[in-house]
């Protein structure tokens, strides 16, 4: 619990501090955002914001979670390690883009195939990782190929398929981190608005793994309690991931809320969508994943059913101009207000995750 707290002391510190260093640093040699002219016209007083500022909060993170097992003299785990090459890959593949996008000028950077192909590569490393590499000495694998829900679903065990099993379940979780990834990146195109929504969902995550820890299979728990214990790997080092991130996003939020004076960039979006795919699967909550990135899923149908209808219907629109957020500054509301109002649907998101997973452990046959 010590080293929990002293990391996400130590990344919010790291973030409050340095973010300053980095905006001065990026504005000197002119890595600004380009804003596409067929967006919003009140976002092109934001042209030439510093951007690319996810590098802070996966500096902060690192930082703030080796720090603190420094501090309390604790091995950091394979669990963690894994998502952290999950999040460092993603963020890899969008400073690649960001940095095309400044360098070219322009909104796009990536071509798309190139983007995925990227996100690809890293989803398929971590997700055979998983697979392969001993959760400890008895050689039994991180995380089974099961498709979970809360807890794994029995009747969607992959094991017996053998080999195609397990391609089988490498797609499924490439689907997810690439899914979320894009969500998140979809997300973020006001103020504050995926920094305080992926704050709200870390924290779902923290309090998921802290729960799994408290009621893991290999401590000692009372009979009744034997049946619905969770059988996770390290589930107190994943929540001290999770809170080590919250606080290196409080001290990003406090620079990036309105009128931003950093952008995160996909380096950031991306990293924090492979954040959230490598908690829902190393907790076994794939499926939760859907409540807890409730917001970002949501903001990305609205693209995708703005698409098919103009397609469908010949050049018809359902909304003013998508992603989500844009339609409802289109209708004149201040982007605060949108960036408010949007983070508390992601609490609700958030809390009706946290519920639905309590609520399946007191009803878990006993």
């Amino acid at each position: 619990m010590l080293v929990l707290l002293a990391s996400a002391g130590i990344a919010l510190l790291v973030s409050l501090l340095a973010t300053p260093l980095f905006i001065r640093g990026f504005a000197r040699i002119g890595w600004g955002q380009f804003i596409r002219d067929d967006g919003p016209q009140s976002h092109h007083v934001k042209r030439g914001t510093p951007t690319m500022g996810g590098l802070v909060f996966i500096v902060a993170m690192l930082a703030g979670y080796f720090g603190g097992k420094l501090l309390g003299q604790d091995p950091p785990t394979v669990p963690v390690l894994l998502i952290l090459l999950l999040i460092v890959g993603m963020g890899a593949v969008g400073f690649v883009d960001d940095y095309l996008k400044i360098s070219n000028q322009r909104s796009l950077g990536l071509g798309g195939w190139a983007k995925v192909a990227g996100q690809l590569i890293v989803s398929v490393v971590f997700s055979v990782l998983v697979l392969t590499v001993p959760a400890g000495p008895a050689g039994a694998p991180l995380v089974d190929p099961v498709i979970s829900g809360i807890r794994d679903i029995p009747w969607l065990d992959l094991a017996p398929w053998g080999a195609l099993g397990a391609i089988v379940f490498v797609l499924w979780i490439t689907v997810i981190n690439v899914s979320a990834a894009n969500a998140v990146n979809v997300t973020d195109g006001l103020d504050g608005l995926a920094t305080g929504s992926m704050i709200l969902s870390m924290v779902g995550y923290v309090f998921i793994a802290f729960w799994q820890f408290n009621q893991s299979c290999s401590a000692v728990l009372a009979a009744e309690n034997v049946a619905r214990c969770y059988d996770i790997a390290q589930p107190l080092d994943v929540a001290t991931l999770a809170a080590t991130i919250v606080g290196s996003l409080i001290g990003f939020l406090w620079w990036n809320t309105s009128p931003a004076q950093i952008f995160m960039g996909d380096v950031g979006s991306l990293a924090l969508g492979g954040a959230l795919a490598g908690f829902a699967v190393m907790t076994d909550t794939q499926l939760l994943l859907l409540l807890v990135a409730g917001l970002p899923i949501v903001v990305t149908g609205s693209v995708i059913v703005q698409r098919a209808y103009f397609k469908a219907t010949g050049g018809k629109r359902v909304f003013l101009m998508t992603p989500l957020h844009h339609h409802f500054e289109l209708k004149g509301w201040a982007e605060v207000t949108i960036v408010v109002r949007f983070w508390i649907i992601t609490g609700l998101f958030v809390a009706a995750a946290v519920g639905a997973f309590y609520f399946e452990w007191t009803v878990h046959p006993r």
